[in-house]
């Protein structure tokens, strides 16, 4: 039987990548308020100070790391900078991504390659950098995250909803490699949430509205809802839950999407 202990992330290490802002904020300090102490990335240190304050404010220690997922040499020398600070990593959240909103006729080469580039491949090299660690450590926790595109599609989302689709299966496929080395691989998938990539949408009410109608719970995700999902994915709770996605979507994906308007 499961108890509050096993939701206790003290004396864990985690690493959050895209975390100056957003979502990735969010998860930096939901995990530190869980106990974990936390490096957290962005491509400029700056734009971490803030995060980094909060963090300290809950009386967990920080570390803040340049780190561009799209380049290879800088995933490498921002994990590298992680252990050498922290010594470990046990839990990594893949949070770093992008998004070009365009009708699938009018994206360009450089769109594709930038989207996939950054919320997939990147991930990739992000989680297998962390997994040789955690499979010499005897374990760990990888996070990726996704969203409800990685199982239903949405008019002008193509690349993006290509690479979260591939989050999702790469998950299961690092579950198999890495699980009997006890690294657990899972994707926590949130539905409509207002972030700073697509704030404009929400400044619409009819569209919000619209959008209401189609979650079953009649409203937007809020910010902390994520946080007893992302926790659970963390944390010893979840020791025997690997290679799944985690829906924390309202209920959309039950629903018809195939309606929903998304403008630019």
């Amino acid at each position: 039987m499961s108890s509050s202990a096993d939701f206790d992330l003290s004396g864990k290490i985690a690493l959050v990548t895209g975390a100056s802002r957003g979502l990735g904020r969010s998860f930096a300090l939901t995990l530190a308020r869980a106990g974990a102490d936390v490096a957290v990335t962005s491509r400029t240190l700056a734009s971490l100070d803030d995060t980094k304050r909060a963090i300290e404010a809950l009386g967990r220690r920080c570390l803040p790391v340049v780190l561009d997922v799209r380049t290879e040499a800088s995933i490498q020398s921002g994990i590298a900078a992680v252990h050498a600070h922290f010594g470990r990593i046990d839990i990594l959240v893949n949070n770093a991504g992008c998004n070009i909103r365009k009708p699938a006729l009018d994206v360009t080469w450089e769109d594709w390659n930038t989207i996939l580039d950054t919320n997939l491949r990147g991930p990739f090299f992000v989680a297998q950098a962390v997994a040789r660690s955690m499979v010499g450590q005897g374990g760990g926790r990888i996070i990726h995250i996704g969203s409800v595109t990685s199982v239903a599609g949405y008019a002008g989302l193509g690349p993006y909803g290509a690479s979260r689709g591939g989050i999702k299966q790469l998950t299961m496929s690092l579950a198999a490699d890495w699980g009997p080395h006890g690294v657990t691989v899972n994707c926590l998938a949130p539905g409509w949430f207002k972030t700073a990539q697509n704030a404009a949408l929400y400044d619409d009410a009819d569209w919000v509205r619209y959008l209401s109608e189609k979650i079953p719970l009649r409203r937007p995700g809020a910010v902390d809802d994520l946080d007893g999902a992302l926790v659970f994915l963390a944390s010893d709770a979840s020791r025997y839950v690997t290679g799944q996605t985690l829906l924390v979507d309202g209920g959309i994906s039950v629903n018809d999407t195939r309606a929903l308007p998304v403008r630019k």
